[in-house]
């Protein structure tokens, strides 16, 4: 893809992200679907989620929620005002885990279109992207410009959300540079940026172990679904599969500049 299509790396993301949620496709674990389960599989970055009929949009300072039954006519049903600094969205069960520089939001969506705040995680101030397995939510929490922060330390942090109303701290991971993540099974994955990706063991969800870190593959976020590992890198989308013994294959790439 060339650079004067208009297209850059994050918007192209966005736009695979779109495909993804829309597909109507069932994410790996299916069988935790609910009320309000997503209607796909998105990343740990993103800004938007569909569940059913309902669609969900983090602003930097809200979560806004859409009737979307009449997909030519969408309607505005909620907003809740969060303050500064949201940043990501994830969908999960019949809860919403909103990612800001401050915390981790937790939603119950039982009712999809009037999402109630359940509580709010504190952490100190970073970016966070957040996924969720079961009952623990995987945030990283990074150093740097964007967030404005300067703080001195970057880590991945797992969260007991067992008791939604009460979410716990229970293990911290050292990280470099921690963007996305993703988690499927007993697989986390969690991006490093220009660094790589790291590979998390999380037989135990509570203290993942790292098997594995490939320098080789930059990667900002990733989705794995079904064996699939979609990330985005620095020069592109990237496919590869991946085993239940670590190992990686690659597919395919859709270059973008």
């Amino acid at each position: 893809m060339k650079k004067s299509s208009g297209f850059s790396l994050f918007g192209a993301w966005a736009i695979l992200a779109s495909a993804l949620l829309l597909s109507g496709c069932e994410a790996g674990n299916s069988a935790d679907i609910g009320p309000g389960s997503q209607s796909g599989v998105g990343g740990s970055m993103a800004r938007f989620a569909i569940t059913g009929n309902t669609l969900y949009i983090a602003t930097k300072q809200s979560l806004d929620v859409y009737d979307i039954s009449q997909a030519d006519a969408p309607v505005k049903t909620d907003k809740t005002e969060l303050g500064v600094g949201v940043e990501t969205i994830f969908p999960y069960k019949n809860n919403l885990y909103i990612g800001a520089i401050d915390g981790m939001y937790i939603f119950d969506n039982s009712q999809p279109r009037n999402p109630r705040l359940l509580s709010k995680y504190e952490h100190f101030m970073s970016c966070d992207p957040v996924v969720v397995q079961d009952q623990y939510a995987y945030v990283t929490l990074r150093t740097g410009t964007v967030c404005r922060q300067f703080i001195s330390m970057s880590v991945l942090e797992v969260v007991d959300i067992s008791n939604p109303m009460a979410p716990q701290l229970v293990h911290t991971t050292s990280m470099t540079s921690p963007y996305g993540l993703g988690v499927d099974g007993k697989h986390l994955f969690v991006g490093e940026g220009s660094r790589g990706l790291k590979l998390f063991d999380i037989s135990n969800p509570a203290e993942p172990k790292l098997m594995q870190f490939r320098s080789d593959i930059p990667t900002y976020d990733v989705i794995p679904y079904r064996s699939t590992l979609i990330i985005t890198g620095e020069k592109g989308i990237f496919q590869y599969r991946y085993d239940e013994d670590e190992q990686f294959d690659f597919l395919s790439k859709i270059p973008v500049e």
